[in-house]
């Protein structure tokens, strides 16, 4: 059962893509990388959307005003998304980087009309998700990634987050850094390091993530925790008619990383304010713990279990670790963290090596540049920079 109290009481990010198009040319290229720059661009977007459509009326309330009601439950928000207005500037966000596309360019032959089309199928709620195709990516591990025409699902996608994004990020606590403007992998790790400059209290660590994250959300505890957030019966049939449309959560869906926060955000509540963990960092489904005590972070793994599998219907995988930060330092986000400095991850490294070796360009360069400037990599940048003829 769910745990009532919890669902109640609390106001309401793995792995996951926004490249949901059928031109699938650039999916060799660091995926990482782009997805975290089409994060950002997302996140800049959906708050041009909320100054000009929340504004207007989609829930006449500032962010800080979410806050404050934060436990009530919201109405009249799904005209607001199939507005005309709102459906273009969807439009504008979803092609942004993409217009040479093949699903961009087949739109806008007709694109004024497409979203007259669009407006009506939702208003009168007969739009339904088109059908799915797939790819696989291989690093760093294989993942199979969903695509969606542009038309009309990918606009709808961002018509939908135009209203619900800052929304749902003021529910989010400041413990979780996945796909959130300003925080993501680096603010992760700005905090993690800061956390770690306690060395007494910041002895051991517990890490784990959750068995197969997106493909094992069940839909009917996500939908409840929707009605927990939302009465508009409209946007509710909009949402369920989206997450029905595949099992679990789609890899790849532009929803799909906003869902999967959200369905976390009860538990990172529960972690702070129930169980009172004073640091505890969670990315997707990865996460941190640190104490001073082995013991206690063996009993908190039991209990994260039980709420877990009792409230969302996850699995703690097996791999979980429970073990001294000076014994192997703390892999996660990309870097391994010790008390005494931080280094890019070995299987991040070998990747920048092959591209210097193979396919040396600005663009991959800088990509992994943004990752190597924030930890200590000094030597390593010269050697791989300067000496392109070695890997390590």
């Amino acid at each position: 059962m769910l745990q009532e109290r919890w669902f109640s009481s609390v106001g309401c990010s793995g792995f996951s893509f926004s490249n949901s198009n059928y031109d699938n040319s650039n999916t060799n290229t660091n995926v990482s990388s782009h997805l975290c720059k089409d994060f950002k661009r997302n996140a800049d977007l959906a708050n041009m959307a909320k100054n000009k459509i929340l504004i207007k009326g989609a829930s006449n309330a500032s962010e800080n005003d979410l806050k404050s009601k934060g436990m009530k439950r919201l109405n009249n928000l799904y005209e607001k998304i199939y507005s005309i207005e709102n459906l273009e500037l969807a439009d504008d966000n979803a092609r942004k980087g993409k217009s040479s596309q093949y699903g961009v360019q087949l739109h806008d032959k007709n694109k004024e009309q497409n979203i007259i089309t669009l407006h009506e199928m939702l208003k009168n709620k007969t739009y339904k998700t088109s059908k799915y195709s797939t790819f696989f990516i291989y690093e760093p591990k294989e993942r199979e990634v969903f695509r969606l025409p542009y038309f009309p699902d990918r606009i709808t996608h961002h018509a939908v987050m135009n209203i619900l994004e800052p929304i749902f990020t003021v529910m989010f606590t400041t413990d979780s850094y996945s796909c959130i403007k300003g925080k993501g992998i680096h603010g992760a790790a700005r905090s993690l390091k800061k956390a770690l400059i306690s060395t007494n209290e910041t002895k051991y660590c517990l890490k784990l993530d959750i068995t197969k994250f997106y493909p094992n959300i069940d839909h009917d505890v996500l939908k409840q925790l929707l009605r927990r957030k939302f009465k508009d019966a409209e946007l509710l049939w909009l949402l369920d008619e989206i997450i029905d449309s595949a099992v679990g959560l789609p890899i790849g869906n532009y929803l799909s990383q906003y869902f999967a926060n959200f369905y976390l955000t009860y538990f990172d509540h529960w972690i702070k304010e129930q169980k009172v963990v004073k640091r505890y960092f969670r990315y997707a489904d990865d996460i941190v713990v640190l104490a001073d005590n082995k013991q206690y972070l063996h009993q908190l793994l039991h209990d994260i279990r039980i709420y877990l599998n009792g409230n969302l219907k996850l699995q703690v995988k097996q791999n979980y670790q429970v073990f001294p930060v000076e014994a192997r330092g703390i892999d996660f986000v990309g870097y391994v963290f010790r008390h005494t400095h931080t280094r890019l991850r070995k299987s991040i490294k070998k990747r920048f090596a092959r591209m210097i070796r193979y396919n040396k360009n600005k663009a991959s360069i800088a990509s992994y540049y943004g990752w190597a400037k924030h930890c200590n990599s000094k030597n390593l940048l010269k050697k791989l920079l300067n000496d392109t003829g070695k890997t390590i």
